[in-house]
């Protein structure tokens, strides 16, 4: 640890000990555990399971660091009001993104293969756990599950800006690809009430858009369709949504998609690609997270341009819709012949709406 006043040296900046305590105390849920009132480590060990002179020694560390604080008269442990971004109801909403028994938590675990991802251009995350992230979502349901609530917390934030900032009151049918539970395409038809949507997803996060609709009364004009998105999509409608798609794929994925959408559309329709923008909506950290988890990759706006280019898609406009947020409009230029696919591209491979990082 630095002095106050100190510059940090090369070794605080590398430093394990401090975001790994954080996420095995968010993980073990000790700020609940401790609650209001606090607890000793006897207590605290009792109520997470846990071994007390380890627990201590992890505890000390987070009153270092100003998580915990410690009343050394009781020896009771209770949680700083950083700490308290740490609970399941803390309105940051954290707590998923540092539980390391969810998805995004475990998949930051995979850091630790970098080295291999940088000498081989290859992701990390199926070095570490023996598959891809996405089929490690297909095999566990209940990283799928925490994965979706991720999602749905990422968009919440940012979905009212995104359908008040575009002009989706154009269109009258949106097919929201790879959508997740359908909260962004809720908050547009919400704000759009001319407009009818569906949601394009696997199975089980299709069924949790299709309980999303049916909960905000909007089973009139939306609809959840269980599918693939490297399969042929829903033919003629208005606008393909891609929401925080293309960034998990590599440029040959992130083409497949785009054909899809260019195969689907009419020639008056158009493709929405909503992306974080590298150097605008997108930091370095981030883009070295995709690299690492999906070998995607954070792209500007002429990247994106000459990968729709590829197939078939010219753009047409760009807006940006919320922060950190940027909507690509793309116009077929007409219809494919025949739909480039990647040969690893599976149904399980496919995975809906978005990254994991919080950005």
């Amino acid at each position: 640890m630095n002095t106050p006043g100190e510059s940090p040296s090369i070794l605080a900046l590398a430093d394990l000990a401090t975001p790994m305590s954080i996420r095995v105390a968010a993980t073990l849920g000790l700020a609940e555990l401790a609650g209001d009132t606090g607890g000793t480590v006897v207590e605290l060990a009792a109520r997470s399971g846990t071994s007390a002179p380890a627990l201590e020694l992890l505890l000390d560390h987070l009153v270092t660091v100003g998580v915990f604080d410690c009343d050394r008269a009781s020896g009771r442990y209770r949680t700083t009001c950083l700490g308290d971004q740490m609970r399941a109801d803390a309105p940051e909403g954290f707590r998923i993104l540092l539980d390391i028994d969810s998805a995004g938590g475990r998949a930051e675990l995979a850091f630790v293969e970098l080295l291999g991802t940088i000498v081989a251009g290859a992701p990390a995350y199926p070095r570490r756990y023996g598959r891809s992230f996405w089929a490690d979502l297909d095999a566990e349901p209940a990283l799928r599950k925490s994965f979706d609530a991720q999602m749905k917390w990422r968009f919440q934030a940012m979905a009212g800006q995104i359908a008040e900032q575009f002009d989706w009151g154009r269109f009258t049918h949106i097919v929201d690809v790879g959508g997740g539970d359908g909260t962004l395409l809720m908050a547009i038809l919400r704000a759009h009430t001319g407009v009818r949507g569906q949601v394009l997803d696997l199975a089980p996060t299709a069924a949790l858009a299709a309980e999303t609709f049916r909960a905000a009364g909007l089973t009139d004009r939306a609809t959840a369709l269980s599918g693939n998105f490297f399969d042929p999509l829903p033919t003629g409608a208005d606008a393909y949504l891609l929401s925080d798609i293309l960034h998990d794929w590599d440029d040959t994925h992130a083409r497949a998609i785009l054909a899809e959408c260019a195969q689907a559309a009419d020639p008056n329709s158009v493709v929405v690609v909503l992306e974080p923008i590298r150097g605008e909506g997108a930091n370095t950290a981030i883009n070295l997270f995709m690299l690492m988890c999906f070998a995607g990759r954070e792209r500007t706006v002429e990247e994106l341009t000459r990968l729709a280019a590829d197939c078939g898609l010219t753009r047409r406009a760009v807006t940006r819709v919320a922060d950190g947020r940027t909507a690509i409009e793309f116009q077929p230029a007409g219809h494919l012949e025949q739909t480039p696919r990647p040969v690893d591209a599976t149904p399980e491979s496919a995975a809906g709406g978005g990254g994991l990082v919080a950005e």
